[in-house]
């Protein structure tokens, strides 16, 4: 340990809170040198005789890190500092430091619960919070609690909030203070124009940047996409002696390598994505230059899909990253946003068990034996996402109807992969290798259209896919698939019976095989009840049923960015148990009608269509509830004035049921159901008197009631019935003034005095009144005048409550 770094100050600290209590937060700016300090300074002071096993969120760092500690014991890796990533590991008998990716440290966990020969276990960059720590310490703690209480437990971070963490482990905070070397930050002088695109902005501020400082640049970009674009701009830009290094993780450890290691032949300009904001020393860095944006997997729950959004960094992250530029020197960093617009920027990115796909942590969970909140997580899964995800491990038959993992489950979670693409490799054997290694991966096909078997000739069959299609191949992505495919067909187990790609892929995606829609567009009904659409224009397009491998994610309709065409015959071999007729009697709200059908289903999609006949009147109805439901409730006059008098008996304190349109929507199954017989359509729905189906609510008892406090008609001096509206502010009748004739005292419900309109004979009002006496001896006198010109067939005798009530007109001539 030649070179001080501001991480040594804080290790005496950190082992006496490791000889008191067995665990402890170490707090760390970045740059302080805790990925490769801490560990060798736990095996000197002799802490335990086991293994010190490190996690690493990433391979890159995790394989750097291990040859750092090594070179600084003057050894190699797999003597005392070894590593194991996936597919390559470098460990030996004598190794003490042992640095591990997520997925190994969760294996050795659930193969061996009390981690026998391991004495501690750091996680370093838990500020990340991926899914994979977060379980790796939940577990950790079950463990130390329940059978290793001499389990040593270290969480390290750079930006990490430390005292929650500090509070789930029970554990000291030990902090570091400072970094190497200074960092200046600089900000833009005002906000990037709207209509500049990302990549030109930033290579704007690469090509200031070169100009004002000196030194090796790190570059910070979402992914590989912004990276080659950036990377075409600034080959043009730079001045002559500038090395451009792109560095993401899906790129060999080879180039990887000239990336982090110092240039002797020019200055260093690395275009990398988060891969870089933590564990690695890139040599010679002293420039800092942040685009501002982070690439996250997003899952959500509704669709059953995840998807890559890119985002804006957090304060945590930027800090994070600014920190790159002062780990050999005083440095700069350069924000590609104004010092203003950093107060919207988030404190925290969200930890990856918040908006990741669940499946894999639902089948670590069934193999522990536990639920989600049986252990200590610092964040608990979303309930929504983890039940999508154990409804999908059943759909798989990783987990039985309880819940348990079954032997099928077991044989899963020992694949290095998602548990889709595990069954899939389970069930068809080695000859699945290749298609589970090729979804595992970026696509290795440049620009091409969206079918996957295109993708496994490019694979399986060069020559064929260059005499077929013409597009450019990714060729490290292709090798590195290749390789894996290898490594993925040794551990599969024996062969099965052959399967086409099509039926392996519907082996991992049997919730995403797809139905084209009736009609233009190609829009496809997924088996798992999801929407999806494809580019009109792909070759694709026409298939009738396709399985989707790959989509944008957008829950509301996803468009497919890679699918294979399957026949019906491969979804029937591989299901036939799943697929049942079923008898589907539905509102359809584009037909506006009932619909019956009889289908053979696979989940939501029916292979099978034919009409129902002798569809039970029963199933009809209940059908046409649903379009009650979307058509809603319009009263006729005569319900309309039935309604209102219910609610006015229901204020006058009688316990009556609630007739609002609201209300009768919600319990429409209860009253409305046994008088649907023979309505299936819109049009027939309109012309529906609800008023029978209404007046069947009420009981003998209550109609009697009803009609005592708000009688539905008033009878007039000819004997004739009115029908009294209560709907407005008073209840209301209308009729000929005629009829009116004799009736010396003003009609009422109860004590409530009828508003009273008087009609001419040519039925239009000519008086509104509460007080018809009143009317008599008053104003009817003018109305009197009037009328007898215009109407003077009909009787207008001055004194009306002497007069008989008629709706006749005087005989011609008298």
């Amino acid at each position: 340990m030649s070179q001080t770094l501001p991480i040594d100050s804080a290790l005496p600290g950190l082992i006496a809170a490791l000889r008191d209590a067995g665990r402890a937060v170490l707090q760390a700016p970045p740059g302080a040198g805790k990925t490769t300090r801490v560990p060798l300074a736990l095996l000197k002071a002799g802490l335990t005789p086991g293994r010190i096993v490190m996690l690493e969120p990433r391979r890159l760092a995790a394989r750097a890190a291990a040859e750092r500690m090594a070179q600084t014991l003057g050894e190699k890796p797999g003597e005392t500092v070894g590593y194991r990533i996936r597919g390559e590991a470098r460990t030996g008998p004598n190794t003490r430091i042992e640095v591990v990716t997520e997925g190994i440290l969760t294996r050795m966990i659930q193969s061996d619960p009390e981690l026998t020969g391991v004495g501690a276990v750091l996680f370093d960059e838990f500020h990340e919070r991926s899914l994979n720590a977060d379980l790796g310490l939940a577990l950790c703690l079950e463990i130390a609690g329940a059978l290793r209480d001499d389990l040593i437990l270290v969480a390290m971070s750079a930006t990490l909030d430390a005292q929650p963490v500090a509070d789930l482990m029970s554990a000291p905070v030990v902090t570091s203070e400072g970094r190497s070397f200074p960092v200046e930050t600089r900000w833009l002088p005002a906000p990037i124009a709207k209509t500049q695109r990302f990549e030109n902005a930033l290579a704007d501020l690469v090509t200031l940047a070169a100009a004002e400082t000196e030194g090796g640049i790190l570059v910070f970009l979402p992914g590989e996409g912004e990276i080659r674009r950036t990377e075409a701009l600034l080959k043009s830009r730079l001045p002559k002696g500038h090395l451009i290094r792109p560095l993401y993780g899906a790129m060999e450890f080879a180039a990887q390598r000239a990336a982090i290691q110092s240039e002797t032949e020019g200055r260093k300009v690395v275009l990398a994505t988060s891969i870089a904001e933590t564990s690695l020393t890139i040599e010679d860095i002293r420039v800092v230059i942040d685009g501002g944006k982070a690439r996250r997997a997003r899952f959500d729950p509704g669709s059953g899909m995840s998807r890559l959004v890119t985002e804006r960094v957090t304060r945590a992250e930027a800090t994070q990253r600014a920190g790159r530029a002062g780990r050999v020197a005083p440095g700069v960093a350069y924000r590609l946003w104004t010092k203003g617009e950093e107060g919207a920027l988030s404190p925290f990115p969200p930890a990856e068990i918040e908006a990741a796909d669940l499946a894999g942590l639902a089948l670590e969970l069934a193999l522990w034996g536990a639920r989600a909140g049986d252990l200590p997580f610092l964040t608990p899964p979303p309930e929504g996402a983890l039940a999508e995800a154990q409804a999908l491990l059943r759909m798989l038959g990783a987990l039985d109807a309880q819940g348990l993992i079954t032997a099928h489950g077991r044989t899963l979670a020992a694949l290095p992969l998602h548990p889709r693409l595990a069954h899939m490799l389970a069930s068809a054997g080695p000859e699945a290798a290749p298609l589970a290694a090729l979804l595992n991966d970026r696509d290795p096909v440049i620009s091409a259209p969206c079918d996957l078997l295109l993708r496994l000739h490019a694979l399986t069959d060069p020559r064929r896919f260059t005499e077929s299609r013409p597009y450019a191949l990714n060729r490290p992505a292709l090798e590195r698939i290749r390789a894996e495919a290898k490594r993925l067909g040794r551990s599969a187990g024996t062969a099965r019976e052959p399967l086409g790609p099509a039926a392996m892929a519907a082996l991992a995606y049997p919730d995403r095989i797809g139905l084209r829609r009736k009609g233009d567009a190609a829009r496809y009904q997924l088996s798992g009840g999801k929407g999806a659409v494809m580019a009109d224009s792909d070759p694709l397009a026409s298939a009738r049923l396709v399985v989707v491998t790959d989509t944008d994610g957008n829950p509301r309709e996803a468009k497919i960015r890679q699918a294979i065409q399957i026949g019906e015959a491969e979804i029937r071999a591989l299901y036939a148990d799943q697929i049942t007729w079923t008898d589907a009697c539905e509102w359809s709200r584009r037909d506006r009608r009932v619909v019956a059908r009889q289908q053979e289903r696979f989940g939501a999609i029916a292979l099978d269509d034919r009409i129902w006949k002798d569809v039970p009147d029963d199933a009809v109805a209940r059908a046409m509830l649903d379009g009650v439901r979307d058509l809603g409730i319009t009263l006729s006059d005569a319900a309309r004035r039935f309604t209102a008098r219910v609610a006015l008996a229901r204020d006058a304190g009688q316990d009556l049921p609630d007739m609002t349109i609201p209300a009768l929507l919600e319990t429409v199954e209860d009253w409305l159901l046994p008088y649907l017989s023979g309505v299936k359509t819109a049009e027939q729905w309109k012309r529906f008197d609800l008023l029978p189906a209404l007046r069947a609510m009420l009981d003998w008892a209550q109609m009697t009631t009803l009609d005592s406090l708000a009688p539905a008609h008033f009878t007039t001096p000819l004997g004739r019935q009115i029908p009294i509206d209560y709907s407005g502010e008073a209840p209301e009748i209308t009729l000929r003034l005629q009829e009116m004739f004799g009736q010396t005292t003003h009609p009422t419900v109860g004590r409530q005095p009828l508003r009273v309109t008087l009609l001419s004979p040519a039925q239009r009002p000519v008086q509104t009144t509460m007080d018809l006496p009143g009317f008599w001896s008053g104003s009817y006198a003018d109305v009197r005048k009037d009328m007898r010109a215009r109407y003077p067939r009909h009787p207008w005798p001055e004194d009306p409550t002497q007069a008989d009530p008629t709706l006749r007109a005087k005989p011609r001539g008298s």
